[in-house]
């Protein structure tokens, strides 16, 4: 029988896959580390177990203690899997920009989640950090691994990751890009590959309102680089320990659009689902592509899955919001967010009281009108009140065929919303689609709006 013993020892080991479509136009071989492949869909796993195993080793945390740490989620879900196993107690701090779906993770795995503001210096008593140090000093038996200065961060990269990427790659490897946060990765892998070949290059991907970039290339840390940013995981308004700055040949920066747009590219075109900043790795690489050539091997690593990212840049409304979706919204946009999708007609034999009743409960303004099934013409609430205010007692029992105005137009729901002026208009009110299962929808002025 093949089997591990727990889940921890699944960690590492993972698979480098080619990359075609999102890099074309890059001369050199290109291959991803898709370190999702990890139990915690992480590359943080290998960090969080290595901190954790070498502070048992130490002494720093007695059976039955609690883990403490400052985490945007991925490091904590590696030490929540680790303690899980272990029997250890878990107390996360995270900032509110990170996503709601690593929050409800960490919860899952049975770990405390304290959430933080995120436009707070580092050293403020309500930064996570901050919070992280003062709970690691009022509880008995606890350990904050602090993996932004604990070194076994690091070093749990130059034992494996970096071994590994050597190996896979038969020792060709010329380039490695990866996000920086902490710097564990970079570093340890890094330090590793250089080792193996002085020659490799080691290029980091920062962030706008980070201080890495700027400190890398002249050792001066600029508070004027620090701004609040979307992209999460990687950049710092911190200098991290774990961060061998003479490891790394280059720091390029990325824009939050940039990173979440090559997330998605990564989805759509090679099936593979990532993180944010895996996005912002590639779209590093491809800002410094001209410095490859065709007998060069880059090995892009990346960080978590994009599991954890569905309620933001997975997300079209989200994108949308933050003006990071370059596609048009179209009619199908539109009939997925409307609030109510029932679809209401009325009858050419109803009468002008029954219409007015439909549209006072169900707060509308038109309707289609059908006979045996088939759209003949449409009422709006003009129509209505014209004929009941003229005269409400003789006029509420007309009938509908006898008031009512031409149906309103059919649409594909491919049709771009900018084409919608061509349909809609004073007269026209509404317009009619259909969906790929053949459900029909009507599409107001109001829909329109909530939509843009």
């Amino acid at each position: 029988m093949e089997y591990c013993n727990n889940i921890l020892e699944t960690i590492g080991n993972t698979p480098l896959v080619q990359l075609h479509k999102v890099v074309a136009g890059i001369p050199a071989l290109v291959l991803m580390k898709v370190e999702t492949f990890n139990p915690g869909h992480s590359i943080k796993d290998r960090m969080a177990l290595k901190m954790l195993e070498d502070a048992e080793a130490r002494g720093d945390i007695q059976p039955g203690g609690t883990i403490i740490e400052c985490t945007s989620g991925n490091t904590g879900m590696g030490l929540a899997l680790a303690a899980a196993v272990k029997g250890y107690s878990c107390i996360f701090t995270t900032t509110d920009k990170q996503s709601k779906e690593k929050m409800d993770l960490l919860k899952a795995v049975g770990a405390e989640v304290i959430v933080c503001p995120t436009n707070v210096e580092s050293s403020d008593p309500k930064s996570y950090y901050s919070v992280a140090e003062r709970l690691s000093k009022e509880i008995p038996n606890s350990f904050w691994c602090n993996q932004y200065d604990n070194l076994s961060n690091r070093q749990a990269h130059y034992e494996s990751t970096g071994p590994e990427i050597w190996r896979q790659t038969d020792g060709k490897v010329t380039h490695m890009i990866v996000g920086v946060g902490t710097g564990g990765t970079i570093s340890g892998t890094g330090r590793y590959l250089k080792e193996q070949n002085p020659n490799v290059k080691i290029w980091g991907v920062d962030t706008y309102g980070s201080v890495l970039k700027k400190y890398h290339e002249t050792r001066e840390f600029d508070e004027k680089e620090i701004y609040p940013y979307i992209t999460e995981g990687i950049g710092e308004d911190i200098i991290p320990r774990n961060i061998d700055f003479d490891i790394i040949d280059h720091f390029e920066k990325v824009t939050d659009k940039d990173g979440a747009v090559m997330a998605r590219r990564l989805a759509q075109e090679e099936g593979i689902l990532l993180g944010y900043s895996a996005g912002s790795a590639l779209a590093g690489l491809l800002q410094l592509k001209d410095q490859l050539t065709a007998e060069d091997v880059v090995v892009v690593v990346i960080h978590d899955h994009g599991s954890r990212y569905v309620g933001k840049i997975y997300n079209d409304d989200w994108m949308r919001a933050r003006g990071f979706l370059n596609k048009e919204l179209n009619v199908a946009d539109i009939i997925t967010q409307k609030r109510d999708a029932a679809f209401l007609s009325i009858q050419t034999s109803d009468t002008l009281r029954a219409v007015f009743n439909i549209m006072k409960e169900k707060d509308i303004s038109q309707m289609p009108v059908t006979e045996d099934g088939q759209i003949v013409g449409s009422i709006t609430e003009n129509i209505v009140l014209t004929h009941l205010l003229e005269n409400p007692l003789n006029n509420s029992e007309k009938l509908v065929k006898s008031i009512m105005n031409d149906p309103f137009p059919m649409v594909n729901e491919d049709l771009p919303v900018s084409q919608l002026s061509k349909f809609i208009n004073k007269k026209i009110p509404a317009v009619i689609a259909k969906d790929r299962a053949g459900n029909l929808h009507i599409i107001t002025k109001y829909d329109i709006i909530q939509a843009v």
